[in-house]
């Protein structure tokens, strides 16, 4: 029995090589080989089997490390006894039939009795039926406020619509379509060749089945034109970042005068100066004087909704949180609005003068070191900390 060549020499690769460079690999190579392009050739089939059986390894995870670490012989419990088996590899092999797929026929192409695979064009009926149109996507970026108290925006979309000259159907007035005579309207021609059944669409009339021999002079025969459309989306409170808008009809035009597709616009709110938005909840930092957090008093924090007193007990720290419940943003649907966590930023005063520094001097001198718990604390369990490292390392 010959011996068995080492799977990322017979696909060109190095050992490195990641899962896209071992699909290129195989592309590359399977095109080349296979059986339908050197038809009667058994060098060539061998070859394609062997490009095959490599790629069936490489290209699974669990077979590529039992390789990796014990070579062919590690592979005898993935392919069994009598080794590797090369028509149930194609049977389950889903990458191999998107190769293929590519490779004959591209996306209207499939192997239909090789993989099993259903959904190929269903002929002239399906050709000629009228058909839904394209969904379409628009990205709209827009301002706090209108996400929290909703808005009104006008926005303009380039779409194809249903050609009003011929009605969508391709074909000036007084004319009908024809039935293509090359795949007499199937919409598709089957070709064999070896083992291999390739279904493709009808390169006359591209699938449709039938052929317009009168093209309509406003669409030139595609039954759709290109138009600007202004459209005026509402946009609820309460719509965030990553929301969706569905308007139902106003996407693409059908064809054949099917329904037009959905258009969905994708909302991106900016940031805000204030505020900060996490799901319903909304967060505001609010400046505090020095001397407010040390003797206590009123600080005025805005809401969406308008300006909202909270009293701060003398010696508020910094980086406290007040939460105001359902001050934050407004729920879509039946639900309710979040909260609002206002935080406290104690400011310190910049640019002393002189007078100011000596008073502040005189404050810190009278003032006792119990009156720094939160210091004290921290200082004790550094110097335990450094305590404990310095005698492990004795």
């Amino acid at each position: 029995m010959a011996t068995k060549r080492d799977y990322y020499e017979v696909l060109n690769l190095s050992r490195s090589a990641g899962e896209e460079e071992i699909k290129k690999a195989y592309r590359k190579l399977a095109l080349q080989h296979h059986p339908d392009r050197n038809s009667g050739d058994k060098a060539a089939e061998e070859k394609f089997k062997e490009l095959s059986e490599a790629y069936e390894v490489l290209n699974d995870p669990q077979k590529r490390r039992q390789y990796d670490q014990f070579g062919h012989a590690g592979l005898k419990s993935s392919f069994g006894p009598g080794g590797f088996d090369f028509s149930r590899d194609f049977t389950h092999g889903a990458d191999l039939h998107d190769i293929f797929g590519n490779l004959f026929g591209g996306a209207g192409g499939m192997f239909e009795e090789f993989f099993g695979r259903a959904g190929a064009r269903r002929g002239a009926a399906d050709g000629s039926r009228p058909a839904r149109g394209a969904d379409l996507r628009f990205d709209l970026e827009i301002d706090f406020e209108d996400s929290i108290f909703g808005a009104e925006r006008e926005i303009t979309l380039p779409v194809s619509e249903a050609c009003p000259a011929c009605g969508g159907t391709g074909s000036e007035a007084g004319h009908r379509k024809e039935t293509c005579r090359h795949c007499n309207g199937h919409g598709v021609v089957v070709t064999a060749s070896g083992f291999f059944h390739v279904q493709q669409d009808c390169p006359s009339c591209g699938g449709r089945g039938e052929i317009v021999t009168h093209p309509c002079r406003a669409c030139r025969g595609a039954g759709l034109v290109k138009n600007s459309k202004q459209l005026t989306l509402k946009i609820p409170p309460g719509v965030e970042t990553g929301s969706r808008l569905r308007l139902s009809g106003r996407g693409e035009g059908g064809a054949r005068g099917g329904a037009a597709g959905d258009l969905y616009v994708m909302l991106h709110v900016r940031p805000h100066s204030l505020f900060q938005r996490q799901d319903r909840d909304l967060f505001c930092e609010v400046p505090v004087p020095l001397d407010v957090a040390l003797l206590g008093g009123e600080i005025q924090a805005p809401t969406v909704e308008g300006w909202v007193t909270l009293k701060l007990a003398p010696g508020t720290e910094n980086g406290k949180l007040f939460r105001l419940r359902g001050k934050g943003a407004p729920g879509l649907g039946s639900e309710g609005p979040g909260d609002l966590h206002v935080r406290i930023a104690v400011e310190v005063p910049k640019n002393l003068s002189g007078a100011q520094k000596r008073k502040l001097k005189e404050f810190m001198d009278i003032c006792a070191a119990d009156q720094y718990p939160g210091r004290n604390q921290f200082q004790k369990q550094a110097a335990e900390f450094l305590e404990r490292r310095k005698q492990a390392g004795k």
